[in-house]
């Protein structure tokens, strides 16, 4: 907790907000906070997230432009009770109506909102990430992983993510393969992280949650398979990024990553079919490199930075205001 601050890092001008609690109360006091802050600022003003959009209804009033980065379908989500999903639901109509103009991370998130507003509010702009060409095979030596020796999940451990199926499905007979889990596992606090633990074999390694880029860039790029189980969302950051080191990808069969990954990936709608996938894919070397390539091929197609970044600039400098 303390006063705002500012820095500036690499030519830009950063502001910073103490907060002193945690969770989601915190990150309500911090959006709180950032909107006052904005309200006192002149230009162009780009929101991430619509978790707290009631508060730019003070910048609609005011007459500030706002584009609004709508994020995934925070509503639809398991984990959330019923009062979460009701704030969120109510948050996401705010967001449409206040928002001056919306980008959706995905074309199927840009439908989603169409029902609500009308589509020419909307501009679809997906994530981007960056292309992982090489990385040093030495930090693998740390948690006994040799290259193409195992493969990998980057998600947080929660039941929407798919993470017991695909450690249960990998789990069902031995391997001679590790997969590597990585996430926060607290399996003495959710039930369900230690379900997941106990679903799996001692091939199966969690090393807990890692943020060292390096590292994890080097984790996908030296595995066989990314394991992506996520059911809700859109566009996710993890799978742009495991494209982009080109990773083969074992996803969970929905819209939103049939459309990112494409049609060089494999997909389970359960998890006997995520099984049946283990059993083929495994020992298909053949298979592993077709994979491999048409995940590069999706990433240069859609997902590098410079074409991100250039439909963000094209898009506010179209909306930056005249006076």
């Amino acid at each position: 907790m303390g006063p705002i601050y500012e820095s500036t890092w690499e030519g830009i001008r950063r502001i910073h907000i103490p907060i002193g609690r945690d969770g989601a109360s915190g990150t309500v006091l911090f959006d709180w906070k950032a909107t006052c802050h904005a309200l006192s600022q002149e230009g162009l003003f780009l929101t991430l997230g619509y978790n707290t959009a009631i508060f730019n209804v003070l910048q609609r009033v005011k007459g500030q432009t706002n584009i609004i980065n709508m994020d995934g379908i925070e509503w639809h989500r398991g984990k959330w009770g019923i009062l979460a999903k009701a704030w969120f639901w109510l948050n996401e109509r705010v967001g449409c109506w206040v928002g001056n103009h919306l980008v959706a991370d995905h074309p199927n998130i840009k439908e989603h909102l169409a029902t609500r507003i009308n589509d020419s509010k909307i501009t679809m702009i997906p994530y981007g990430g960056v292309e992982v060409l090489k990385a040093n095979a030495s930090v693998l030596a740390p948690y006994k992983l040799k290259p193409d020796g195992f493969s990998i999940i980057v998600a947080r451990p929660e039941p929407e993510n798919s993470i017991y199926e695909m450690v249960h499905a990998f789990s069902r007979k031995s391997r001679a393969h590790k997969l590597v889990v990585l996430g926060d596992f607290k399996p003495k606090a959710n039930p369900y992280h230690l379900r997941v633990m106990d679903a799996a074999s001692d091939e199966v390694i969690f090393p807990g949650a890692i943020y060292e880029a390096p590292l994890v860039q080097a984790l996908r790029f030296f595995s066989r398979f990314y394991l992506h189980g996520h059911r809700v969302g859109g566009t996710n950051p993890s799978l742009v990024e495991a494209l982009g080191a080109g990773c083969a990808v074992i996803a969970q069969d929905n819209h939103f990553n049939r459309w990112v990954a494409g049609s060089g990936a494999a997909y389970f709608k359960d998890e006997p079919a995520c099984a049946r996938l283990f059993d083929r894919l495994l020992g298909d070397a053949a298979a592993v490199e077709h994979m491999k390539a048409a995940s590069r091929a999706r990433f240069q197609e859609r997902f590098t930075w410079p074409q991100v970044l250039h439909e963000y600039e094209e898009l506010l400098t179209r909306w930056y205001p005249s006076k």
